[in-house]
C-alpha cells in the first residue's frame, strides 16, 4: 500500500478529524467503542468516518480496534520478546531501525551539552504528518527535535523542543525542513527510493537518557516492550522502570526514537508526551503496516543500514 504523504497530502488533516475518536478510545481503554460511537466522537456519519479512517490508517476501524485490544497488546508483548532479544544480542544495532529509514545518531559532547546550543543554528518548521501537525527541528548535524501540536498549541510544542537549546539561534524555515519531513513520513517501513545517505539525529541528553534512547532505536517496527523490559535490556534492574519511563518522556525526537513502542506490563498504553490518543494512533498505524508490508521480524532487509549512537560520556 502506498502511503507517500506527497501523494496523499490530506493524511494529517484526516488524522485531525479522527483524533477526537482516538482520544476517546485511549481514555476508555481497554473498552472498545462501536463504529457509531467513534463516528459520533469525530462528528461524522458512520460511512464517512469509516472511509476517512480507512484512508488514514489503511485498515477498517474494526480491524484497527482489534489490533489495540488488551489481549492483542499482551500477545504483541509476548511475540516481540524473541525479536527484541535478537536485536539486543546483536549489540542494539543489527535489526534496530525505524521503518528502515537510514538512521544514525550522534550525541552532543559534554562541552556542547553545557553550552546549551551556543553557536548552533536550529531551523524549524511545521508539517503535515500521519499523526497531525508535526514540528521538525534540524541542524547541520541532523534532526534535533520532532514533536506534535498538543492541546496547548504550537507555541508550547516549540518551547518544549527548545529546552536545552536556549543559546542556539532558532530560525523558522519551513522550506529547509520540508524535505526531511517528507522523508520521515514518506512510506511505512521502507526508505525512499534512491536514498543512500543516513538520516542523522543530533541528541542532547544525559548518559542515562542516551542509553535508553539507544535501546529504543534497536526496536524493530511493530514490536512492543514494557518499561521494565526496556530497563532489563539496557542492563538496569527491573526496579529502574520508573527512571526508564522518565527518560522515555524526555525524548525530544518523537517517532524517530520510538518511545511510543513502550507500554505497561498489563497491556495498557501508559502515558505519552504528545497524548495517549496519538500514542494509540502510532501503535495501531504500525500494527496495520506490519501485516501489509510484511515487516521483518528481527531481520533487516538488504537495504537497511545499522543504526548506531555515538554517545560521549556526560556528567
Amino acid at each position: 500500500m502506498d502511503t507517500n504523504i506527497d501523494k496523499h497530502p490530506n493524511t494529517g488533516s484526516d488524522y485531525a478529524r479522527i483524533e477526537r475518536a482516538l482520544n476517546r478510545l485511549a481514555a476508555g481503554f481497554p473498552a472498545q467503542p462501536s463504529l457509531a460511537e467513534m463516528a459520533q466522537a469525530a462528528g461524522l456519519g458512520e460511512h464517512h468516518f469509516q472511509r476517512l479512517f480507512s484512508r488514514w490508517v489503511g485498515v477498517s476501524p474494526k480491524k484497527f480496534l482489534q489490533s489495540l485490544s488488551l489481549e492483542a497488546a499482551k500477545q504483541r508483548l509476548r511475540d516481540s520478546a524473541s525479536v527484541l532479544d535478537a536485536a539486543f544480542d546483536a549489540g542494539m544495532s543489527g535489526p534496530g531501525r525505524l521503518h528502515d529509514l537510514f538512521v544514525t545518531a550522534e550525541a552532543v559532547t559534554p562541552g556542547e551539552y553545557k553550552a546549551r546550543g551556543q553557536g548552533l543554528t536550529i531551523r524549524y518548521g511545521w508539517h503535515d504528518s500521519p499523526f497531525g501537525d508535526c514540528l521538525l527541528m534540524t541542524t547541520v548535524r541532523g534532526v534535533s527535535g520532532l514533536a506534535f501540536a498538543g492541546a496547548e498549541g504550537r507555541a508550547a510544542s516549540l518551547a518544549s523542543l527548545a529546552q536545552g537549546w536556549e543559546k542556539a539561534t532558532l530560525v523558522e524555515d519551513t522550506e529547509a525542513t520540508r524535505a526531511v519531513a517528507q522523508r520521515i513520513f514518506a512510506s511505512s517501513f521502507r526508505p525512499p527510493a534512491g536514498e543512500t545517505s543516513p538520516l542523522r539525529l543530533l541528541l542532547r541528553g544525559t548518559e542515562f537518557q542516551l542509553k535508553v534512547w539507544r535501546a529504543l532505536l534497536a526496536m524493530p517496527p511493530g514490536t512492543l516492550t514494557t518499561y521494565a523490559g526496556l530497563a532489563g535490556r539496557t542492563g538496569l534492574p527491573s526496579g529502574a522502570a520508573r527512571a526508564v519511563g522518565t527518560a522515555n518522556g524526555a525524548n525530544a525526537v518523537a517517532w524517530l526514537i520510538p518511545c511510543h513502542r513502550v507500554i505497561r506490563q498489563t497491556g495498557a498504553l501508559g502515558g505519552y508526551r504528545w497524548g495517549e490518543g496519538r500514542k494509540m494512533a502510532m501503535i495501531g498505524w504500525e500494527a496495520a503496516r506490519v501485516g501489509q508490508d510484511a515487516a521483518p521480524k528481527g531481520i533487516s532487509p538488504p537495504q537497511a543500514m545499522k543504526a548506531g549512537l555515538s554517545s560521549p560520556s556526560l556528567p
